[in-house]
C-alpha cells in the first residue's frame, strides 16, 4: 500500500503528462521540489543527520559563543549579538532569556580562562568536530563523496571561526546604518510600531543571509549563488513559521512541564535545536535540487543502471568528450554531461570513473574530461569492455559454468566483437558529425 502510494505520486509529478506545455504541467513541475523535500524528510536520512548535529551543537555552543563574543567585543557589538542569540531561543517562550543568560555566562567563563588550557583545548576540539559534522552532512546532501583534506580543513575552519563573527559584526553595523538612514531621510519620524517591525524583521533577514552563506561555503563542491539564495530564503521563511508554531506549542502545552518538571526546558531546547537543523538541511536539499534538477526523481535512492544503459552511457560520454577534443571546443565536465544527458551526476560519475580506470579517459583536478589518448587509438570494443566490469564481484568457490551456458556466452562475445569490428572512437565521432550535418527526415 505504501509503495503503491509513492508510485502514484511519482507518476503524478514525473509522468509524461508533466512534459507538456501549459499552466497545469508547469505547476506540477514546480511542485516537484516540495514533494522531493517531503519525500526525503520521510525517508529518514535527513532526520538522522539532524539528530547527530543536535548532540554536536550542544557540545560546541559554549566555545562558539566565547569566540564570537571575544571577536565582537572589539567592535562593541556584544549587546546586538546577545539579542541575536536571544532571537534563536525566542521560540522557547519565557525560558529564552534564562537559557541565553546562562549560555553567555558559561561563554564568559571560557573567555576568563576558568576552564584551564586543557579544558579550552577540548572545547575548541569539539567546536572543530561540530563544523566537520556539518560539512559531512552537507556533503551528504550534495552527493559529495570526498571531504576536504586535513590541512585545508584546519585552515578553512580556523578562518571560518574568526571571519564568521567579523561578518556578523559587519551585518549588524550595516543594519544599524540602514535604519539610521531610513530615519534620517524619512519625510516624517517613524512611529514606534514601524521601528518595532523593522527591528523584528532584521533577525529574519540575518538568518536568511546566514543560511545562504552556509550553503555556499560548507559543501565541498561549487554551489552557485542563485540555488543557495533560493534555499536560504526558503529555509529562512520556514524558520520563522516553525518558530511561531513552536512558541505557540510551548505556551499551550502545559503537560510538558507536568511530565518533565525541571527538565522541560531541556526537552524544549533539544526539540527546537533539532527543528532548526532539520530546516537548515531541508534548505540545503532544496538548493541542491535547484542546481541539480535531474536528482528530483531519484532523491537519495541508489541508482542502478542496466548493463545496456551503462554501455550506452559510456559510449555517449566518450563520444561527447572525443568530439569536443577533436573540435577544440570547451571540455566537458561531470555537471555538464549530467545536464546534457538528463541523468543524475552520480550515474555519469560512476561510469566516468570506470572509463578513467580503464585508461580511456582522463580527468583534471578542476573536473575537465579529456581522452586519455588519441581517439583513433580507442576502439569501441575497449569502451564497452570497460563498463562491463562495473560491479563485478568474485564469489567464493564458484562452480564452473555449464558447457551450454559457456558456449552461449562465447557466441555472444563473438557477435559483439563482430559488431564493433575495428571501429574506433574517432570513427564514431566522425559518424555522429556526419549525421548532424545530414539529418534524416522523419518517417
Amino acid at each position: 500500500m505504501w509503495n503503491r502510494t509513492w508510485n502514484l505520486l511519482d507518476h503524478a509529478f514525473f509522468g509524461p503528462h508533466t512534459r507538456a506545455d501549459g499552466p497545469g504541467p508547469a505547476a506540477l513541475r514546480l511542485l516537484r521540489y516540495p514533494y522531493a523535500i517531503l519525500r526525503d524528510l520521510i525517508g529518514g536520512e535527513l532526520n538522522l543527520r539532524a539528530t547527530g548535529l543536535v548532540y554536536a551543537t550542544l557540545l560546541a555552543l559554549i566555545p562558539a559563543l566565547a569566540i564570537s563574543i571575544a571577536v565582537l567585543g572589539a567592535f562593541g557589538e556584544n549587546e546586538a549579538f546577545e539579542s541575536l542569540v536571544l532571537e534563536f531561543f525566542k521560540p522557547l517562550g519565557d525560558a529564552a532569556p534564562r537559557i541565553t543568560g546562562r549560555l553567555l555566562e558559561f561563554a564568559e567563563n571560557v573567555r576568563s580562562g576558568l576552564v584551564g588550557a586543557v579544558g579550552l583545548a577540548l572545547l575548541l576540539w569539539t567546536l572543530v568536530g561540530t563544523v566537520k559534522r556539518m560539512e559531512d552532512s552537507f556533503n551528504f546532501v550534495w552527493r559529495v563523496p570526498r571531504a576536504r583534506g586535513l590541512l585545508r580543513r584546519i585552515s578553512e575552519y580556523v578562518a571560518l571561526l574568526i571571519i564568521g563573527p567579523l561578518v556578523v559584526a559587519a551585518v549588524i553595523g550595516f543594519s544599524r546604518l540602514v535604519m539610521s538612514r531610513v530615519v534620517s531621510y524619512a519625510p516624517v519620524e517613524p512611529t514606534p510600531a514601524f521601528s518595532a517591525v523593522l527591528l523584528g524583521f532584521t533577525p529574519h533577514v540575518f538568518v536568511t543571509l546566514l543560511f545562504t552563506a552556509i550553503y555556499l561555503i560548507l559543501p565541498n563542491t561549487r554551489v552557485r549563488l542563485v540555488p543557495a539564495v533560493i534555499g536560504g530564503v526558503a529555509a529562512g521563511v520556514a524558520w520563522v513559521i516553525t518558530g511561531k508554531l513552536f512558541t505557540a506549542l510551548v505556551v499551550l502545552t502545559t503537560r510538558l512541564t507536568l511530565v518533565y518538571a525541571g527538565f522541560a526546558i531541556v526537552v524544549a531546547l533539544l526539540l527546537w535545536t533539532f527543528a532548526g537543523w532539520l530546516i537548515l538541511l531541508a534548505g540545503a536539499q532544496l538548493a541542491f535540487y535547484v542546481q541539480n534538477p535531474n536528482y528530483l526523481r531519484l532523491g537519495h535512492a541508489a541508482l542502478r543502471l542496466s548493463h545496456r544503459e551503462q554501455e550506452q552511457l559510456a559510449l555517449e560520454i566518450m563520444l561527447r568528450v572525443g568530439r569536443a577534443h577533436r573540435d577544440g571546443a570547451a571540455p566537458w565536465g561531470i555537471e555538464g554531461l549530467s545536464s546534457a544527458l538528463a541523468l543524475p551526476g552520480i550515474a555519469v560519475s560512476d561510469v566516468t570513473e570506470q572509463l578513467e580506470t580503464a585508461g580511456l579517459l582522463r580527468q583534471t583536478d578542476d573536473g575537465r574530461l579529456f581522452p586519455a589518448r588519441e581517439i583513433s587509438g580507442i576502439t569501441l570494443a575497449q569502451i564497452l569492455e570497460a563498463v562491463r566490469s562495473i560491479g563485478v564481484g568474485r564469489l567464493p568457490h564458484r562452480q564452473p559454468p555449464t558447457l551450454a551456458v559457456d558456449r552461449l556466452q562465447e557466441e555472444l562475445e563473438v557477435a559483439r566483437q563482430d559488431a564493433c569490428g575495428g571501429r574506433t572512437l574517432g570513427d564514431l565521432v566522425n559518424s555522429a558529425a556526419a549525421e548532424s550535418l545530414n539529418p534524416q527526415s522523419p518517417g
